[in-house]
């Protein structure tokens, strides 16, 4: 059992930066893969970034490349997104989710946290 809490969301300007945290409790984080999906109003959940167990391998979806970055750090049990350079088609409720495996299908992740809502304003 994985439980995940997101926080780091809020409301920015165009061209601005926002770093999302998950932070998982128990002792078996870091045998999972992590993903970030995002939910805009009146659409479905949408793969972001995901990260193998051990960090070496990371996707992600065509409209975020170049500008997030998703990372984690094992010994401290979390998992980051950093958002630069955001525009307003962003603004979503961004969530963390954890999978046995590394993929970007959303019905493969296991445990989900409970959303932080990111906000770009034009």
């Amino acid at each position: 059992q994985v439980q995940l809490v997101e926080s780091g969301g809020g409301l920015v300007q165009t061209g601005g930066s926002l770093r999302l945290s998950c932070a998982a409790s128990g002792r078996t984080f870091s045998r999972y893969a992590m993903g970030w999906f995002r939910q805009a109003p009146g659409k479905e959940r949408t793969f972001v970034a995901a990260i193998s167990s051990s960090a070496t391998r990371t996707y992600y979806t065509n409209s975020v490349k170049g500008r997030f970055t998703i990372s984690r750090d094992n010994a401290k049990n979390t998992v980051y997104l950093q958002m630069n350079s955001l525009k307003p088609e962003d603004t979503a409720v961004y969530y963390c989710a954890a999978s046995q495996s590394v993929v970007t299908t959303t019905s493969l992740y296991n445990y989900w946290g409970q959303g932080t809502q990111v906000t770009v304003s034009s």
